[in-house]
């Protein structure tokens, strides 16, 4: 198991949208990184976590999505690039504006987060299997197309 030991680590909350066509989910991974995930990112002081998903979808992908859900509430316990995390995840089912590419274009689709490029790709359940997910958990929810609410503790070891 993972030991955080106070002062050690990093905290922070992330949102993250979870977005459904045909039974695909949206993915995306940075330039140079091997795993996907969900798209969002850090809320910022002051912003509630629907706002952020709708905001990191803008910044990202220049596309507008509008969170219907909270569908998990994630205490994610990671280690990236030698330092240890804990980052507190929720995860909102969201719907995209009928004029976006999301809806009208089959992707892949490039977005941009800060000046690190970003991939984004529709994956059915069968492609998940393929692919590696991160967190982990999110994989096997996903193919399932489970999006009944919960609450999840992940400790990747």
């Amino acid at each position: 198991m993972i030991s955080f030991p106070i002062g050690t680590h990093r905290f922070h909350l992330r949102a993250a949208a979870v977005l459904v066509r045909d039974s695909a989910v949206l993915l995306h991974r940075a330039e140079g990184y091997t795993f996907w995930a969900l798209p969002g990112g850090r809320v910022e002081p002051g912003e509630a976590a629907a706002d952020a998903v709708t905001r990191e979808m803008k910044e990202e992908l220049a596309v507008e999505v509008t969170p219907t859900q909270l569908t998990w509430v994630v205490e994610n316990f990671f280690q990236h690039e030698g330092e240890a995390h804990h980052e507190v995840g929720l995860y909102f089912l969201a719907e995209p504006s009928k004029d976006s590419l999301l809806v009208n274009e089959p992707g892949p689709y490039v977005g941009l987060e800060k000046h690190c490029r970003l991939e984004f790709a529709w994956f059915s359940p069968n492609e998940l299997a393929s692919i590696d997910v991160r967190p982990s958990f999110l994989k096997q929810l996903l193919q399932g197309q489970d999006f009944s609410l919960r609450h999840v503790v992940h400790r990747n070891e």
